[in-house]
């Protein structure tokens, strides 16, 4: 479900420290891909579910669901 425009847009930021390929997947579909060491802000709509997802093998497509997060739980950025 794609939140209406009269959601607060939030900007907020992630740091992938740990996993070797993170993929962070919005409600709208769409994700972003943070190698281990990488960082990125992103725009979140205040109340959207964001799962960050470890992929371990990218060739296989071996995933895992390591967290599903609030945009308000993620570090302003």
């Amino acid at each position: 479900m794609v939140r209406p425009p009269s959601a607060r847009p939030l900007r907020r930021r992630y740091l992938n420290a740990k996993y070797p390929l993170v993929v962070l997947r919005f409600e709208d579909g769409h994700e972003i891909q943070l190698r281990r060491g990488d960082g990125k802000s992103f725009d979140a709509y205040a109340g959207e579910t964001i799962k960050v997802v470890v992929v371990w093998d990218a060739s296989a497509g071996d995933r895992e669901v390591i967290a599903v997060m609030k945009a308000e739980q993620f570090e302003e950025g």
